[in-house]
């Protein structure tokens, strides 16, 4: 079985994106996240698996910044908002909370990013692993994700 990390790898090389993988201790929280990385936490790439109305969106913002439900509801369109509970995030990503990494399309799952992620030039995430992040630049991720990109953190 490949891991999520290998298939990130895979398709970062595939693109020829240039990147670095950081292990780490576990981490649970972005604060914790930025500090064993060594990066600041405005670079961070926060992933986060919510649920509308009738699926399930991948919404990716900035690890300082928090989600702005109202803002997230108008994008979607949608009534309710509400996060995965961690048996939807095993059954989906198939990994436990705070490892989830910004790349919908490996899920077969729509996702947002924030406009305020490409306002740095990199950008470190959880690459399926408490353990281990990824830092690459945030233009490499933009041409390949190619992702839908609209206003849903908070400020």
């Amino acid at each position: 079985m490949t891991t999520l990390l290998t298939q990130i790898q895979e398709l970062l090389d595939s693109q020829q994106v240039t990147y670095e993988i950081k292990h780490h201790p576990a981490v649970r929280t972005s604060e914790e996240a930025a500090l064993a990385r060594g990066e600041s936490l405005q670079i961070g790439a926060k992933a986060l698996l919510v649920k509308d109305d009738i699926h399930f969106v991948l919404l990716v913002l900035p690890a300082h910044l928090k989600l702005d439900t109202k803002k997230a509801k108008k994008v979607l369109n949608s009534r309710n908002l509400r996060f995965a509970t961690s048996e939807e995030l095993m059954q989906i990503v198939n990994v436990e909370k705070g490892a989830v990494p910004p790349f919908g399309p490996l899920f077969n799952v729509e996702m947002i990013v924030d406009h305020k992620l490409f306002e740095n030039e990199f950008m470190t995430f959880n690459a399926g692993s408490l353990e281990t992040s990824i830092k690459m630049r945030t233009q490499d991720y933009k041409r390949i994700i190619n992702p839908r990109v609209e206003d849903i953190a908070e400020g």
